[in-house]
């Protein structure tokens, strides 16, 4: 076995073996739960089958990604303090599904986000106008996934070449896009509570291991990862990756923003509200959810500084996945080849897990939104219907491939808060005024959701993130303008103006019928459809 300073983790026959172990495990669960001809309503919903438990696990499952499992761990062990407050945001952001959307949402809609945005609205364009967001918020999440399954298998096979990177990528979306044929929302479900249990298992294994070694002292954890780590105290204190200077800390707070209120507004964890058969089962989700993600980013922070502490931030930046494979270099420091091999199949899992929800929800957004309300003007046959989400699923993981190769190495964390703030965006104010505004109309959902996604998609082409800098996503030039990585802070208040003057302006009137029978259903649940 070679050590970590070669460059080569473990065993590639061992991790190859228990993720293959995982994925065949994995499709059996699918292939069973999938069961034969499904309709409209299992495909997107599982037939609003599961318990209020069962969906809070995979709730979690949804939203702990690479992102979480590797970008934060990562983040941690290079930046410390700064890197720990991305999982703050995300954990404090269910207190806005619980409180302010989950209930109503589930009582209202049936299988997608436009189902509430189109309510009491022009049926047409507002939910073209949703799918829309949806595919674009959709497409950034999955470059996140995708570029962390690149720097994992870069690391965990010793892949070092850009060409056999892209290679394992393909091969992950395709094992991805069958998930989501074969399974639907009732096997991807299943998935992301398999999923979901063995990283809740592996992080609080991994955590419990490690405060043993330092003697259950998370102090003498502490203390040796600022000995071990270039930035020494200040790996312990805010400020060492966003607080150097004064617009760093504005792009602090406009990251927060999005963190917040993104997860709220992301698609693929909104449609797990309607695979509960009652708004009580959904209060129970984000409950179930929000415990599971408080025990998980618990035991990251100890990972992250653990890494820190016993690896090294220099050979965590110098191995092929760069921040990513803090994780997974901590795991082999401190088990070996075996341990390795199962924090690789977890990390996989969660890449594939992930990537299979937000397949479905875009899949699901295009046929059930576009296809069978826009084209087919509510008449489509549910069967068709089901087809053309099959057959956009392989459309939406060839783009995910595609994007994922050109993301590769970038920092999973922080291309999964772009996606948040294009959500935020194009989807919070939209929700919240159709659900709590009497007056809104076609016109301000139209702008909200056009202003805020076009907004946050100019200001990201066009920020640091893009260009300009040696961590942006296109190297070697700078057509920047905007100074800020994280559009949040603009795009968010705007999309909330813009709903509001596109109602205030227009002469349109909202349709009183419909909005008395939206606000009954979304407080009573009279009327919801199963």
């Amino acid at each position: 076995m070679v050590s970590i300073a070669a460059g080569t983790t473990g065993s590639p026959t061992l991790n190859v073996t228990v993720f293959v172990a995982f994925v065949c495990i994995t499709l059996y669960v699918v292939y069973r739960a999938s069961g034969s001809s499904p309709t409209a309503s299992d495909y997107y919903a599982a037939g609003s089958g599961f318990s209020g438990m069962q969906n809070g696990i995979a709730l979690s499952g949804d939203f702990l990604s690479a992102a979480s499992f590797l970008g934060i761990s990562g983040a941690i062990a290079v930046h410390g303090y700064d890197g720990f407050l991305y999982s703050v945001g995300w954990l404090v952001a269910w207190l806005v599904a619980l409180l302010l959307i989950g209930e109503r949402l589930r009582n209202t809609g049936r299988f997608t986000v436009g189902d509430v945005m189109a309510f009491r609205m022009k049926q047409r364009p507002v939910r073209a106008a949703a799918a829309n967001a949806t595919l674009v918020i959709t497409f950034f999440y999955m470059l996140a996934q995708m570029a962390g399954a690149g720097g994992l298998i870069a690391l965990l096979l010793n892949v070092h070449s850009k060409g056999g990177q892209a290679l394992v990528i393909t091969a992950v979306g395709l094992v991805m896009v069958f998930y989501v044929l074969v399974g639907g929302m009732k096997g991807t479900t299943w998935v992301q509570i398999i999923k979901a249990t063995l990283l809740l298992l592996c992080v609080a294994f991994i955590s419990v291991f490690i405060l043993g070694k330092f003697g259950f002292s998370l102090s003498g954890l502490l203390e040796h990862a600022a000995q071990n780590s270039p930035l020494g105290e200040r790996l312990l204190e805010p400020g060492g990756w966003y607080g150097q200077n004064a617009m760093g800390k504005l792009d602090f707070v406009s990251l927060a923003l999005s963190l917040v209120l993104g997860i709220s507004s992301l698609p693929h964890v909104l449609m797990r509200f309607y695979t509960v058969p009652d708004a009580k089962e959904a209060r129970r989700s984000v409950v179930w959810c929000s415990w599971s993600m408080f025990t998980f980013y618990l035991g990251i922070l100890i990972v992250g500084y653990a890494a820190t502490a016993l690896v090294g931030s220099d050979k965590i930046l110098a191995a092929p996945g760069g921040e990513n494979s803090a994780a997974p270099l901590l795991a082999f420091r401190i088990g070996g080849a075996v341990l390795l091999g199962v924090v690789s199949a977890v990390a996989f899992a969660t890449i594939l897990a992930v990537v299979a929800g937000l397949t479905l929800a875009a899949s699901a957004s295009f046929a059930h939104d576009v296809y069978a309300n826009v084209l087919r003007h509510g008449k489509a046959d549910p069967r068709s219907e089901v087809r053309v989400a099959r057959l956009t699923a392989i459309v939406i993981g060839f783009l995910a491939i595609i994007g994922g190769i050109v993301a590769n190495g970038q920092n999973v964390a922080f291309l999964v808060s772009l996606a948040l703030a294009l959500a935020a965006s194009a989807n919070l104010s939209t929700m919240l005024y159709s659900l709590y505004w009497k007056r809104f109309n076609t016109t301000g959902t139209l702008w909200s959701i056009y202003g805020g996604l076009v907004s946050g998609l100019l200001l990201i082409a066009f920020s640091p993130a893009m260009s300009g800098t040696p961590t942006s996503i296109v190297k070697g030039v700078d057509f920047h303008w905007f100074p800020l990585t994280n559009p949040g802070i603009v795009s968010i208040p705007l999309s909330f103006l813009c709903g509001f003057l596109g109602t205030v302006l227009s002469k349109q009137p909202a349709d009183p019928d419909k909005q008395a029978e939206m606000e009954v259903r979304a407080l009573t649940g009279i009327g919801a459809k199963r």
